[in-house]
């Protein structure tokens, strides 16, 4: 039998001081302790290496692990972290191997472990979400098909207030503008929209929330922005009230957007414009995006075949619907009747389309405001002013109507 299981040690001491002593062969000696001639002459090579420290039992683990990860290795990828603090092991992979192709990188999962172990990465917060709007994923069907834009929230910048204005195309999520305005009325954002349709073309449509300048209470949540975009061809596309993740990617973007360039913000505005420019390079041409099979941008966009015309063109309507122009206070007149639509549509062309009573349906372009119905104002008696009905069935009030009663 083997050595015994009371004390392995105390054998091992009986049989080399048999084997020094020179009375037995290596043969009878071995088959008296119940052990093979290889284990035998391990012991006594160990002891001979060793002396009795020799006979203590050793670690069996591997002297080299396959797996280990390189010094060399491991301080690429800590400087690349320390380069991109905002950036996961998955895309810390792809541009390391890219940059260092002679080089063996371990999986996502070990630089993982490496980034947890330098305590560069914590446990992340348990995030409860809503379901996903069920649309908003079909639709990006190509480059240019919707663009998203939107403001990300304010923060002070030299003592005033920095509102960067950014636009992406939703299907390649390439950032086409990152601007930081001053302020985000009207005509400073336009000014940005103008330059981008200069850039890249014209999309097919453009979501947003419902905030200013992109949406209004006016019929149809119109805007003097929006007004714009359907004069040019362009649908605009609004989230659902308390739903940002409508607009998932683009919402993802900005909270990069954020780690990388306003935490903390710069100095100054021109400062900031540079850090917001130097990311918007890095995310279209360096960055991988993992729904891009960690590709950039850069590599699915191309610029839309629709040029910024060099005159807005007027709104074009369907020939069964009746064509009227409203005055500048946004009032149209109709079957004997004005009617308010809204202050944004001064000057603009309205589309009227007849009903199979004598409502009728009021478009511009292909937004539905309401209805207009002649018998409702004759109820109520003469009067300068009709009422247009939402499609929600609110009343869009007169302001002008209301002066003249008092």
């Amino acid at each position: 039998m083997p050595w015994k299981d009371t004390s392995p040690m105390n054998e091992r001491i009986k049989f080399l001081a048999c084997y020094l002593s020179g009375e037995s062969t290596m043969t009878d000696l071995c088959n008296a302790f119940g052990i093979s001639r290889k284990t035998g002459y391990k012991w006594i090579e160990r002891y001979n290496a060793d002396g009795p420290g020799g006979l203590v039992d050793r670690s069996r683990a591997r002297h080299h692990h396959p797996n280990v990860v390189e010094p060399v290795i491991k301080d690429l990828v800590l400087q690349a972290r320390k380069r991109r603090p905002s950036w996961g092991p998955r895309k810390l992979k792809v541009v390391l191997e890219r940059r260092h192709p002679e080089a063996r990188f371990p999986a996502t999962s070990t630089i993982g472990r490496i980034l947890k172990a330098e305590g560069l990465i914590g446990r992340k917060k348990r995030k409860h979400r809503s379901a996903p709007y069920g649309d908003q994923l079909g639709q990006y069907a190509e480059p240019n098909a919707i663009w998203c834009a939107d403001f990300k929230g304010h923060f002070p910048v030299a003592g005033k207030r920095c509102n960067p204005l950014t636009m992406t195309d939703g299907y390649s999520r390439k950032i086409l503008q990152c601007t930081a305005l001053k302020s985000s009325t009207t005509n400073p954002v336009i000014d940005v929209f103008e330059r981008t349709f200069r850039e890249f073309g014209l999309p097919e449509s453009i979501r947003t929330d419902n905030g200013p300048p992109f949406s209004s209470l006016a019929p149809g949540g119109l805007s003097r922005l929006a007004v714009w975009w359907i004069k040019l061809g362009i649908t605009p596309e609004r989230i659902a009230p308390g739903r940002p993740d409508q607009n998932g990617r683009h919402e993802r973007m900005h909270r990069s957007l954020k780690q990388d360039t306003a935490t903390p913000p710069k100095r100054s505005f021109r400062a900031q414009q540079a850090a917001f420019d130097r990311f918007v390079s890095d995310f279209n041409q360096v960055r991988p995006h993992e729904a891009l099979n960690m590709e950039v941008p850069d590599q699915h966009y191309q610029a839309s075949p629709r040029s910024y015309p060099s005159r807005v063109p007027e709104v074009e309507y369907p020939a069964h619907l009746v064509v009227t122009k409203a005055y500048p206070n946004g009032v149209i007149s109709h079957v004997g009747t004005q009617w308010y639509i809204s202050g944004c549509l001064g000057n603009e062309c309205i589309g009227l389309e007849p009903t199979t009573t004598e409502a009728w349906k009021v478009y511009f372009g292909p937004v539905l405001l309401g209805l207009v119905d002649p018998r409702n104002e004759r109820d109520r008696g003469s009067r300068s002013f009709g009422t247009l009905v939402r499609q929600d069935g609110t009343l869009v009030g007169d302001r002008r109507r209301k002066r003249r009663r008092h």
